[in-house]
């Protein structure tokens, strides 16, 4: 199986190189990085699976550094890593089209986990790229119609519902991480975003009731699973 290729842009050196060595044991392959300058010609010389930016580098910050990947490459996933907790700071790294946003300190746990995360929703949106029309049991799923249809009835679906249904489908008989699917839809991860996002998941069941092999299950503490038996 391939590795995934991280590129880790840390300037503490003494962080980098636990980062470094804790990720290559976890099974990726890291490219350290400490100055943003160096960045950019690193990137450009090979192919990176995801980009690990430090917020607060020396020259060059990593959200200007952001913005710059983010010129040569929409796709790529990119995690902040940073000491701040402001609310501004993480609303500034989704703008710039930031992934994630771990905060200081966090464990290698957590992390890595953040990684997989971020690395199972990217890959399947970009291998499932263009593909706007998914069978879900007897139904037919129309994103770019935003038509949801049984026997010949459609169902007009709102934005998000559309949004939502077909995250699920791109993770489909797999969790659907809460927290991403919130960051994707809702733009940001908060108590009264989630609750709306339980009433759409809800409106979503109604929607598939009519299939007794169609459900979304909640898993707890996880997200959601959008199963076909």
């Amino acid at each position: 199986m391939q590795r995934h290729k991280i590129l880790l842009i840390e300037d503490d050196p003494n962080l980098g190189f636990i980062l470094h060595e804790n990720l290559e044991l976890q099974g990726f392959e890291v490219k350290l990085c400490g100055d943003g300058e160096e960045v950019l010609a690193v990137y450009h010389r090979d192919q990176f699976d995801l980009c690990l930016i430090d917020v607060m580098l020396p020259k060059k910050d990593g959200f200007t550094l952001a913005r710059e990947i983010r010129k040569a490459n929409q796709e790529v996933p990119i995690i902040f890593l940073t000491a701040k907790s402001l609310k501004e700071d993480r609303i500034e790294g989704f703008k710039i089209g930031g992934d994630d946003y771990v905060i200081k300190p966090f464990s290698m746990e957590e992390l890595v986990l953040r990684l997989q995360a971020v690395l199972k929703r990217t890959k399947p949106a970009a291998d499932h790229k263009g593909k706007n029309i998914f069978a879900i049991g007897k139904y037919t799923f129309d994103y770019e119609q935003q038509n949801l249809q049984l026997s010949g009835k459609p169902q007009k679906l709102t934005s998000k519902e559309t949004e939502l249904l077909k995250l699920l489908c791109l993770h489909l008989n797999e969790v659907l991480e809460r927290e991403l699917a919130l960051k994707l839809v809702w733009g940001e991860d908060s108590y009264f975003n989630g609750r709306s996002m339980d009433v759409f998941i809800s409106k979503l069941r109604k929607y598939l009731q009519e299939d007794k092999k169609v459900e979304i299950m909640n898993v707890h503490g996880r997200g959601f699973k959008l199963v076909v038996r």
